[in-house]
């Protein structure tokens, strides 16, 4: 059997001879260091890209002491959240000398105050906190001091020089409410997310104030504690259609949860939105898989994240950045909502 030949990749010295350049030439250019003509970068970058040539982050990075290597941290147990976090992060890291290292958290708790060495041993540059991290006070002090660049992903709290970029969860609850009284619905379930996340709290707040602004009073049965999961809104629905006296619409404060409901009423032989109005809140995709597809909250998580490691990228390059992103949300109406049952 013929032995089948290595696949032989572009070199520096490649683009260099195709560039008309020297190797140093080409080398300024890829760690943007200053007095390259204009024109030459160009022609060095046009030669890179036709020959597919990328160049070793690993050897720039122990040239320029340098890691090239940005940090995305979270604790979701939502996996359609964590699929746009990502998502968002790589789309403004595309093109970029910088890559970009998942930082998973099982407990957020169990990464309070150890971000310093977390970042150490893995040579980051800088690091995005998304929640719950963006607003543990530990983690956020911790970084503070030891003065690693960061950026925070929809935090809650203040006690941070870092920049960030949110959405207003509170008025977005109160969108949903709003939506689900103008259908006629004043007996309307909740399912509380993590209470480990500040976000969970702000839309229970929103929850609640869009109960007063139509006059109506919230009742602690109607209120079940989920988890940010498919399982605990299943159980969280199950419960409240349990109830004598059940929910007409449910809001769960995610859209992980709020698939749960569905299935619940479906096995309760309720039907959506029929007898029963259902919104989540996210806007993942889930919210269009399920049938019904979900009435739900478009929360922008992939600009988010883009936009907090553009930040991340300008206070690495010591730049200007906006120190508070706040970016619009939008309530999505779909099938899984309707007119209060008769």
């Amino acid at each position: 059997m013929a032995r089948r030949q290595a696949t032989r990749h572009s070199t520096i010295t490649d683009v260099a001879d195709a560039a008309g350049v020297s190797i140093k030439t080409v080398s300024r250019v890829f760690n943007d260091e200053p007095n390259v003509r204009p024109l030459t970068r160009d022609r060095v970058l046009k030669a890179a890209a036709d020959l597919d040539y990328h160049p070793n982050v690993a050897a720039r990075s122990l040239a320029g002491r340098r890691s090239f290597l940005i940090g995305l941290a979270y604790e979701n147990p939502s996996p359609n959240y964590v699929v746009d976090l990502q998502r968002g992060a790589l789309e403004r890291l595309h093109g970029e000398r910088y890559r970009l290292l998942v930082l998973p958290f099982d407990d957020a708790s169990a990464a309070s105050g150890k971000m310093q060495a977390i970042a150490r041993a893995s040579g980051l540059d800088g690091m995005v906190l998304a929640p719950p991290l963006c607003d543990d006070p530990a983690t956020v002090a911790e970084l503070e001091a030891c003065g690693l660049p960061y950026a925070r992903i929809a935090p809650t709290s203040g006690g941070s020089h870092a920049p960030d970029v949110a959405m207003d969860d509170r008025e977005a609850a109160r969108a949903v409410v709003d939506h689900l009284v103008g259908l006629g619905h004043t007996r309307i379930g909740v399912v509380r997310g993590d209470p480990s996340h500040a976000s969970a709290g702000a839309r229970l707040e929103g929850y609640h104030a869009g109960l007063a602004a139509h006059g109506l009073a919230a009742d602690p049965a109607l209120e079940v504690q989920g988890a940010y999961t498919f399982v605990s809104g299943y159980e969280a629905g199950r419960a409240l259609l349990a109830l004598p006296d059940r929910p007409t619409a449910i809001f769960a404060s995610n859209d992980d949860m709020a698939a749960g409901v569905i299935n619940a009423a479906y096995e309760a032989g309720v039907s959506v939105p029929d007898q029963l109005s259902v919104v989540g809140f996210d806007d993942s995709n889930i919210a269009s898989v399920v049938w019904p597809r979900l009435t739900t909250i478009h929360q922008p998580i992939r600009d988010m994240a883009r936009e907090a490691t553009s930040a991340l990228l300008s206070l690495i390059d010591h730049e200007e950045t906006v120190p508070h992103q706040m970016l619009p949300f939008q309530l999505v109406i779909r099938g899984s909502t309707g007119p209060v049952p008769a």
